[in-house]
């Protein structure tokens, strides 16, 4: 009986044992479950941050590539070489270069315009448009004729590009002649009554070989010349004057030599004199408003003298109604100014001349006028058709 006891515990405690065992292997099963839907989870979620991660370097790939192909916005201009040395030349020769561009942009690009800086140089036929990544030109031709020494142009170009819609492009060089002349369009200033005015011309022999100079002969009794030998063979000088009295306006002669140059057996050295009037009137007529005056108005009237003599001014007058004038000497004989003050409602009737007079003591001009003009009142509006000339008078 005892036995039988004893095994029994043993037998409920396996019992017990195997339930505790069995409650304990429920929960193995269970954690052996989890774990393999943890496993399951982590690998949800690693294949989703691989997609997420794989799409946005996908879309950052695609982006870096829209960015390499179009580079920038617009159409962008770029010069190979902006500037041209053409060297050394010799005068009289015709340069021609073309310049190369590339559009550089992501559009098309346009040229509307090659403005140069003077006549001697021009522009030929340029490409008008330029697709993105192609290159165009623009021939560009330069006269040396009338330049010696260094000379340096510049070419304005016109472009659609956003950031540079103009370039400014150089050609340069130099140009030899085998004859200096300096300078090379010589004048002088002067006044109808202005004394033997002179100046020097200087004229280099480029060449190797000595030169020589003839006797210079003018197509122009205004004026002479002398020459003098500075170095035998290589520097001259010309001594120009004017002969008075020269006429009131621009004079123009020229000095011809025959050389012992086989590259330039004549030379000609053209001489230029601005000849100035004595008494200078500025403005040389007085222009008003449109009449009648809405207000009072001011202007003002400056005379200047060149002459050799001090010129004295007096009884200023404006022959038109109420104007009154005042004359101030800013520099003793040589500077005058004028005031001319007209009222307010001052017009000027149809068929009259009005002036501004004022004597002087030089014998050329014993009384200097200025002519004032304006604009005659507007006309009235036409009446329409049928309109009657004059209201009825109901009185009568």
């Amino acid at each position: 009986m005892s036995k039988k006891s004893n095994r029994r515990p043993r037998q409920q405690g396996n019992r017990n044992g195997a339930s505790s065992l069995g409650r304990t292997a429920v929960p193995a099963q269970n954690s052996k479950g989890g774990t393999k839907r943890r496993v399951l989870w982590v690998g949800a979620a690693v294949l989703v941050v691989a997609a997420v991660v794989y799409a946005v370097s996908g879309r950052g790939g695609r982006k870096a590539e829209t960015t390499a192909v179009t580079g920038v916005t617009g159409p962008k201009i770029a010069f190979a070489t902006p500037e041209h040395d053409f060297g050394q030349i010799k005068n009289g020769e015709v340069i021609k270069h073309a310049y190369v561009f590339t559009n550089n942009g992501s559009a098309t690009l346009v040229i509307s315009n090659v403005q140069t800086s003077c006549g001697c140089t021009t522009a030929g036929e340029w490409t008008r448009q330029v697709e993105p990544g192609k290159t165009g030109s623009i021939p560009i031709q330069f006269n040396s004729g009338s330049f010696s020494g260094a000379v340096g142009k510049s070419i304005t170009v016109t472009c659609n590009d956003p950031n540079q819609p103009t370039v400014v492009l150089q050609i340069k060089g130099v140009i030899w002649k085998p004859i200096d002349v300096t300078p090379q369009y010589p004048f002088l200033t002067v006044t109808t009554e202005s004394p033997p005015a002179t100046m020097t011309v200087r004229i280099v022999n480029n060449e190797e070989t000595p030169l020589t100079l003839s006797a210079p002969e003018s197509n122009n009794s205004a004026f002479i010349a002398e020459l003098k030998t500075n170095e035998p063979g290589k520097q001259f000088e010309l001594i120009v004057t004017t002969v008075p009295p020269l006429p009131a306006e621009n004079v123009q002669g020229q000095f011809t030599f025959k050389t012992s140059s086989t590259n330039l057996p004549i030379l000609n050295v053209g001489v230029w004199a601005r000849v100035q009037p004595v008494v200078v009137v500025t403005p040389p007529r007085i222009a008003l408003p449109t009449a009648p005056l809405t207000n009072p108005m001011t202007t003002t009237v400056s005379i200047r003298n060149s002459g050799t003599n001090l010129l004295i001014l007096s009884e200023p007058v404006v022959n038109g109604r109420n104007v009154e004038v005042q004359l101030k000497e800013i520099e003793a004989g040589r500077n005058f100014t004028l005031a001319l003050n007209f009222p307010a409602g001052f017009e000027i009737a149809q068929g009259e001349q009005v002036e501004l007079s004022v004597k002087s003591n030089h014998p050329q001009f014993p009384i200097i006028k200025v002519p004032v003009s304006q604009p005659p009142r507007p006309a009235p509006p036409a009446k329409p058709p049928g309109t009657p000339a004059t209201a009825p008078n109901p009185s009568q």
